[in-house]
C-alpha cells in the first residue's frame, strides 16, 4: 500500500499546480497516522478532500466501508481510477469542494448493503489557501460527521487550538470550538511533501459536538458578533462592535449590553471566551426583539 509520487508525476509529466495549492504528501508514516487518527471502521463512510494521487486514499479504503474522494484537478482523476482500481469501495468525484452539494453527493454512500446507516468522517490534506473556507463549509452545512481530520498549516492549527487572550485566538477559534473539540495529532515538516511547502504543517482532529457547548437564541447573530469583535482586533469591544455596522445596536446600547454581560467595554474581542460571546449575543437578541 502506498504511492511513489515522484515516479508517477515524472511518468505522466504532471507538475503540481500552484493554483490548486498542490503539495503531495509522500511520507508513509504520516499517511498511516492520519488514517489511524480517524479511527475508521467498516461502518464508516469517509469524505476525502484532495486525494491527489491516492496516497492517503488507499489507507482510508483499507479500513472504511466507503471512501468518497473529491478531486478538483481533472488531470488526476484518470490516474486515481488506475491507482485505486483494486478498491471497490472508492468513489471519485471531479469537482470543487466549495461548489459541491455535499449532502446530495454523499447520500448514496451513507447506507450499508444491509440497510445500516453509516457514520460520516472527513479526512483531508487541504490546500492551504482555502483551508478556512473549506473547514467552515463542512462545519456549517449540517453534515453530521462524527469527526474531521485535517492536514493544515501549523499556524492555522494553532489558531484552532488557541485560548482566549492570545494573538492566535480569533473568529476561526470560536467557530471551531462552537462545533467541535479540536486536538492536534502531530506536526509535519516540509520534507514530507512534494513539492515542499514553505511552512510547517499539522494534523488536527475535530470531534464534532452533537450539542454545542453554549445555548444560543440566534446562531447567525452570534457569529455576527464574533465577526465584528475580531474585525478590528486593536479596537475595544465597544468600538469594534459599533464600527461593524451590522450589529443592529448603537454605541450606548452596546455599552449597556457589555455591562449586562459583565464585560468591560475596554476589553478586546480576543479576551472573550465562547461562553461570553454567547451571553453577549443572547442579550443582543433580547434587545433587538
Amino acid at each position: 500500500m502506498g504511492t511513489d509520487v515522484r515516479r508517477i508525476l515524472r511518468k505522466l509529466n504532471i507538475r503540481p499546480t500552484k493554483a490548486f495549492g498542490q503539495n503531495f504528501l509522500t511520507d508513509t508514516w504520516v499517511l498511516q497516522n492520519i488514517a489511524e487518527a480517524a479511527e475508521l471502521t467498516p461502518n464508516d463512510t469517509v469524505l476525502e478532500i484532495g486525494p491527489g494521487l491516492g496516497s492517503l486514499t488507499s489507507w482510508l479504503a483499507e479500513d472504511a466501508g466507503f471512501v468518497v474522494a473529491v478531486e478538483i484537478d481533472n488531470r488526476l482523476v484518470p490516474v486515481l481510477h488506475d491507482l485505486l482500481i483494486a478498491y471497490r469501495n472508492v468513489h471519485i468525484i471531479n469537482a470543487d469542494i466549495l461548489k459541491l452539494d455535499l449532502k446530495k453527493e454523499l447520500a448514496p454512500f451513507m447506507t450499508a448493503d444491509d440497510g445500516t446507516p453509516r457514520t460520516l468522517k472527513v479526512v483531508a490534506n487541504l490546500p492551504y489557501y482555502i483551508t478556512t473556507p473549506v473547514i467552515m463549509k463542512l462545519l456549517e452545512n449540517g453534515l453530521e460527521a462524527e469527526c474531521m481530520v485535517f492536514m493544515v498549516q501549523k499556524e492555522v492549527a494553532r489558531r484552532m487550538m488557541a485560548e482566549p487572550g492570545g494573538k492566535d485566538y480569533g473568529a476561526l477559534t470560536v467557530a471551531v470550538r462552537y462545533y467541535s473539540a479540536p486536538s492536534i495529532i502531530m506536526d509535519v515538516p516540509p520534507h514530507c511533501f512534494i513539492p515542499q511547502p514553505d511552512v510547517d504543517s499539522s494534523v488536527i482532529r475535530l470531534d464534532l459536538y452533537k450539542t454545542p457547548p453554549v445555548e444560543l437564541k440566534d446562531k447567525d447573530l452570534f457569529f455576527k458578533v464574533v465577526k465584528a469583535a475580531f474585525g478590528q482586533r486593536r479596537k475595544t469591544l465597544v468600538n469594534a462592535l459599533n464600527n461593524a455596522g451590522y450589529i443592529g445596536a448603537d454605541k450606548e446600547q452596546i455599552r449597556i449590553l457589555l455591562e449586562k454581560t459583565g464585560i468591560d467595554e475596554k476589553q478586546r474581542g480576543e479576551t472573550l471566551s465562547i461562553s461570553q460571546f454567547a451571553q453577549l449575543a443572547n442579550h443582543l437578541y433580547e434587545l433587538l426583539h
